[in-house]
């Protein structure tokens, strides 16, 4: 015969279970937000429930012009750009959504960010500030500040912001248009700077944007504050009439 506690036991056991069953489930709301949550993980500086996310390499993406998120995820869909994770995301999703998701994140305030001091001697920033201000004339390097603005925050329609950016994301891509596993609509204009980048000028451009501070408004600015045309002619900005 069981010992009565164990069988009082048993009877609380089982009357949990019974309420467990009989609990509804919870209702998760049908929206784009709540679908878009995952992408936090990686692409926020806090996830859903407020906990740090590690974005020493992932870069945000809220506040960016709808239009460039919407280049990127077409280019990770159709093969241009290379991250397993993000292409198994999209390979299936139609054009219409990929606009959706790109103007959910476009709409969201654009988050804080630290600069980043960086241990890089002074004369390798400085470069890095000539070729992001300035340019390179003599090798037909464009400034930085031509395209992406003076405040580096982009330019609408499709051009992002260098600044709030990890200095490995951007060192990374800079990697990745060298190899040729990120590419743009042709003509590809980044793949054409980079190829005439040393490494070295490579690590002073991406050291100064990281050190640089993320101006009070860090939302992109308007098409017609930069001059056009542009340096380059870049498929993924085409010429506004």
């Amino acid at each position: 015969m069981p010992h009565p506690r164990m069988f009082a036991f048993a009877l609380l056991l089982a009357a949990g279970a019974v309420q467990a069953q009989v609990l509804p489930a919870p209702t998760v709301p049908d929206t784009l937000a709540q679908r878009l949550l995952a992408c936090t993980s990686c692409h926020a500086r806090v996830d859903a429930r407020g906990n740090p996310v590690n974005d020493s390499y992932f870069p945000r993406i809220s506040g960016k012009p709808a239009g460039y998120l919407y280049n990127q995820l077409r280019n990770f869909r159709e093969g241009r750009r290379q991250y397993p994770l993000m292409t198994y995301l999209v390979e299936h999703l139609p054009d219409a959504y990929l606009r959706e998701i790109a103007g959910h994140f476009a709409a969201q305030p654009p988050p804080a960010h630290a600069a980043q001091a960086e241990g890089l001697a002074p004369a390798a920033l400085e470069r890095g500030r000539q070729l992001v201000v300035n340019g390179d004339s003599a090798r037909k390097i464009p400034a930085c500040v031509a395209c992406h603005g003076a405040t580096l925050t982009g330019v609408e329609p499709a051009i992002p912001g260098l600044v709030g950016l990890p200095r490995d994301y951007v060192n990374a891509q800079f990697g990745a248009w060298r190899n040729k596993a990120r590419r743009a609509h042709a003509p590809d204009c980044m793949a054409e700077i980079t190829a005439r980048l040393s490494l070295e000028d490579v690590n002073a451009v991406s050291s100064y944007l990281a050190s640089q501070p993320v101006p009070a408004d860090p939302r992109p600015v308007a098409a017609t504050s930069i001059a056009r045309p542009l340096p380059l002619t870049c498929g993924s900005v085409p010429e506004q009439p």
